[in-house]
């Protein structure tokens, strides 16, 4: 190893490479605490260059290779793997790699390197009179290649769609080293394969970004915001469809449950937002024209949609934002609460309340170490194993994120419980924080055998000595039939 630290401190300069084990173990930690690996070293290159360069000296030592934006993941998905074979892993850091080009106004695109923050890139989109169409919690540390892997959705996938309708191209390094890619932005080509898509949401198993020609939007001001008191999800799930037939503007629809507006209440120091307490609340933001003007417009707009009596809204700058923290400052208060189990799913709109209505007894059940079944109603949980969920996200994609706090930061039972519960409702097991290592076991159960069996294919091509991000995304070789699916 001393000559693999050797030859990538020659690479990209001693200043640039950590090798002392309290170092690197914050690195070799997710954001949620709940996975961690071991690293030999982080070596950060500073150009695409620098990086071929560098998964060259990695393969040729055998070194697992860890490309890791800004470790905002929730699934392990960019942190090492234990060390149980003896080969060295190196998270490759891509923080360096921030440039960002003039806004490109004829193409209404931009090139960023793979370390550029999605807030930077917004400011800098907006600088434009322009919009970058990904929007989320994590603005101020996620990257623009982290988000690329993973396909990030955020707040305006209702709107703008997710990271993969953003993407015009990336810049990548395989595992041999070599560059692919184009950055000119063209979206009409048809000659072959889109590497730029295939890569997007790959989670890093086929090639390490380095940059990507993005698409901008135009900009779309926020012109009102309305909280709207809920029985449920289900009656949110279905007003959203309303507002979004009777407003052309809807940038936004997201949903948060009781217990997770009572949880950011108490740690926010927020007021309650109604006169009344609700099962749930949607969120929801419309877009105007930019010119006072058009509010009106906006009002009519509003006006034809049937809304709840307990619906406040809000027009003004702080009136919006206050709005907005009962839903922007939920993450930071679930994890104020202790480590949280993050199961992020993907439920079809219509199944959306079914799900959610036998949510809470399959956790309740799983705290119990037992499997969600018809007989699982009524019971308790076992003292301190489950003390609260919570449910919030985008309602308007059927992007869910439950929380559920309690268990042990180990026990992943919750979490299968709740994987299963998506399935069986037509769901995804993951949405936008990807599968990362936390859901290999569980990705047939809403892909098929042959398309595991495909998406392994490519990473045998791309990658046959299986040195980049392994174990994430892909289930084991011994995987060859899906689990079988728990009862509802």
């Amino acid at each position: 190893m001393r000559n693999l630290l050797a030859d990538l401190r020659a690479i990209t300069g001693p200043g640039h490479l950590l090798a002392e084990p309290d170092v690197v173990a914050g690195y070799a930690t997710d954001w949620t605490r709940r996975y961690a690996g071991v690293a030999t070293c982080v070596v950060s290159p500073g150009s695409t260059a620098e990086v071929a360069d560098v998964v060259r000296a990695c393969a040729a030592a055998r070194a697992r290779i860890i490309p890791q934006g800004g470790n905002t993941g929730l699934v392990g998905g960019s942190i090492p793997p234990p060390a149980s074979d003896g080969l060295a892993a190196v998270i490759l850091s891509t923080r360096r790699l921030t440039s960002l080009e003039p806004v490109d106004r004829a193409s209404g695109q931009v090139t960023a390197g793979a370390g550029v923050t999605i807030a930077r890139l917004a400011a800098h989109a907006a600088s434009a009179g322009l919009r970058y169409g990904v929007d989320l919690a994590s603005r101020d540390s996620a990257t623009v290649g982290g988000t690329i892997a993973t396909n990030a959705g955020g707040i305006h996938t209702i709107r703008y769609g997710p990271t993969r309708s953003q993407v015009a191209g990336v810049t990548a390094v395989l595992a041999d080293g070599s560059i692919v890619g184009s950055m000119s932005g063209l979206t009409t080509g048809s000659t072959g394969y889109d590497l730029a898509q295939l890569l997007t949401g790959s989670e890093g198993t086929l090639g390490v970004i380095t940059r990507a020609r993005l698409l901008l939007r135009p900009a779309e001001p926020a012109a009102a915001v309305l909280l709207c008191g809920m029985a449920g999800i289900a009656e949110a799930a279905e007003l959203t469809g309303l507002i979004r037939a009777a407003i052309p503007g809807l940038l936004a629809a997201e949903y948060v449950d009781a217990a997770g507006l009572a949880l950011v209440r108490q740690a926010a120091g927020l007021p309650a937002p109604l006169p009344a307490e609700h099962r749930g609340y949607l969120l929801a933001e419309i877009a105007g024209a930019g010119d006072p003007d058009d509010n009106d417009h906006v009002l009519e707009q509003i006006a034809r949609v049937r809304l709840p009596a307990d619906t406040v809204l809000a027009q003004d700058g702080r009136g919006m934002a206050a709005l907005w923290a009962y839903r922007d400052r939920l993450t930071e208060a679930i994890a104020s609460a202790g480590i949280p189990h993050k199961i992020d799913v993907a439920v079809p709109a219509g199944e959306l309340g079914a799900f959610c209505a036998e949510l809470g007894d399959v956790v309740r059940d799983a705290a119990r170490g037992q499997r969600a079944g018809a007989g699982g109603a009524g019971r308790e949980s076992a003292p301190g194993s489950f003390r609260r969920l919570i449910v919030f996200g985008h309602v308007g994609v059927g992007n869910l994120h439950v929380n559920v706090l309690g268990p042990d930061p180990d026990d992943t039972q919750a979490d299968e419980a709740v994987a299963r519960l998506a399935a069986a409702h037509g769901g995804s097991v993951a949405a936008e924080h990807g599968v990362g290592r936390a859901k290999t076991g569980w990705l047939g159960w809403t892909r098929p055998l042959a398309e595991v069996s495909a998406m392994r294919a490519i990473k045998a091509a791309l990658d046959p000595a299986a040195l980049l991000n392994p174990g994430v995304l892909l289930p084991p070789e011994t995987a060859t039939e899906p689990p079988e699916r728990a009862a509802t």
